[in-house]
């Protein structure tokens, strides 16, 4: 789930990230230790969380964080193209794709 926007999603189409020493740091490989959270890669979820301060209750740290190297990473991942992971596209908002029920429902 985004810290930002609050919306669930598929943890391939969000950024996880960690504290360190009042440092905000994405950790792409989901990898590093420590208590981590959830953003989309894109600038209103950033916003948001940091105005909320929704990253850090959700890090669990007091006291302001430096976001910088979370801006710079959400900056890149837009600049650059990627494939919208399969499946995705019902949980991004305004998406035109019609939800629809059990196939099995239907049949006799």
């Amino acid at each position: 789930m985004c810290v930002g926007c609050r919306e669930r999603a598929n943890a391939s189409s969000l950024i996880r990230v960690v504290a360190v020493e009042g440092r905000v740091i994405p950790d792409p490989p989901r990898r590093l230790p420590g208590r981590g959270a959830h953003v989309h890669p894109a600038k209103q979820c950033l916003d948001r969380a940091e105005r909320s301060k929704a990253l850090s209750r959700a890090l669990r740290v007091v006291g302001k964080l430096d976001v910088s190297a979370l801006r710079e990473a959400v900056d890149v991942s837009l600049a650059r193209p990627f494939p919208a992971p399969a499946g995705d596209e019902r949980h991004r908002r305004g998406s035109s794709v019609e939800r629809t029920g059990s196939s099995r429902m239907n049949t006799p």
